[in-house]
């Protein structure tokens, strides 16, 4: 018996079927695509990575500008990574002496030092040119031959076996020459006088009849006091005073021609920053740049008040150097670099880029910045 309904192709259940069918598809998709929309979330909240770091200096703790440059560099880099990069700083003897910051950074004892190059002579020939010569570039000069004359570039190369990558970490500008116990009126006043002074300096002073020492900072204001040392150069002013040398000694001496301008270098073991994140790597660089700015102005800054204070409150005898030493000191300046560019086919290199350099801003800054500091100099 049949019914009263008649069939209809477009009963309920041919309807519903593909329907579901579709229905199905859909929910299917969306769970496909859920696994990767979750991972992305969990991805996106996980911690990130933070780095706990290690910068140690060749000076102490807390000197003006020297020391107290690093903790900015510190404070910046925490800053600007959000937390991720804290460094803790380690003034000279700390974690390892003055003079060894080069040795601690290329085997990870530390992964960041702050120092000079021309302590490193020893191990690389070269290194002086990329701290300061006798008679070379002002700290300007010096920048400028780093950033866009190929400085850097040989600077990268020859520190890159030890395993380390350097950058600018300040620049002290033109030094003064330094304290002296007696008076300075002919080279005969050189001849066996103990000096600390580092660096291609050393050996100028040394074939002028003096006796240079090499000496962590930290040791040299003991040194002076008990008479192991009968002068020093140091950087400033502005240091020099902190350092307290003119309860050492009454001479001050200028101009600074063994470091007209001394770069101060920042350099990582190039292990641990490659194996940084290019942000984090990206910020330690960049506040490389800042500190090394921040380092030059300060002592541009504050060395002339530091001055005025050790001639009119502690007495200092302010002395210019005599003319004929000044002009021998020049004479063999000319000798030891030269000698230097002959040890090795690199160093050769380095030094015909730096001199090429020095000639070209020194044709220029003669019709420039010295013609115009004359001109203010000239006021009548």
């Amino acid at each position: 018996m049949r019914s009263g309904l008649s069939f209809s192709p477009f009963s309920s259940a041919s309807i519903f079927r593909p329907m579901a069918a579709f229905m199905l598809c859909l929910i299917l998709a969306s769970c496909g695509k859920a696994p990767a929309e979750t991972g992305s979330a969990a991805a996106a909240a996980a911690p990130q990575q933070t780095y706990q770091w290690k910068l140690i200096t060749s000076w102490p703790k807390n000197l003006p500008a020297l020391g107290t440059t690093p903790e900015f560099f510190a404070k910046i880099v925490d800053e600007m990574s959000g937390g991720r990069m804290k460094i803790r700083v380690f003034g000279a003897n700390e974690l390892v002496g003055g003079l060894e910051v080069f040795d601690a950074v290329s085997s990870g004892v530390a992964e960041i030092g702050h120092s000079g190059a021309y302590y490193w002579q020893g191990k690389i020939a070269g290194t002086p040119f990329f701290s300061t010569i006798p008679f070379g570039l002002t700290g300007v000069e010096m920048n400028a031959w780093l950033d866009y004359g190929g400085g850097k570039e040989l600077w990268r190369e020859i520190y890159e076996p030890f395993n380390l990558y350097p950058t600018r970490g300040g620049n002290s500008g033109t030094q003064m020459f330094g304290w002296f116990n007696k008076e300075i009126n002919s080279l005969e006043d050189i001849k066996g006088l103990k000096m600390r002074i580092p660096g291609l300096g050393g050996e100028v002073f040394s074939r002028a009849g003096g006796l240079p020492v090499t000496m962590q900072v930290s040791d040299v204001f003991t040194a002076m006091q008990t008479g192991a040392l009968d002068a020093t150069e140091f950087v400033g002013p502005y240091n020099d005073l902190s350092a307290g040398y003119h309860t050492v000694a009454s001479y001050y001496y200028y101009p600074g021609w063994h470091e007209p301008g001394s770069t101060i270098e920042l350099v990582f073991n190039k292990e641990k920053l490659d194996a940084l994140p290019s942000d984090l790597r990206a910020i330690v660089l960049n506040a490389a740049e800042v500190m090394n700015q921040k380092l030059y102005d300060e002592y541009t800054a504050l060395n002339n008040k530091a001055l005025q204070t050790l001639i009119d409150e502690h007495g200092v005898q302010l002395r210019e150097l005599p003319k004929d030493v000044l002009a021998e000191f020049r004479r063999l300046s000319a000798d030891v670099v030269a000698e230097l560019a002959d040890t090795d086919d690199t160093t050769r290199r380095i030094y015909e880029s730096y001199s090429s350099f020095q000639r070209g801003v020194e044709n220029y800054h003669a019709i420039s910045e010295e013609a115009y500091i004359d001109a203010r100099r000239n006021r009548d």
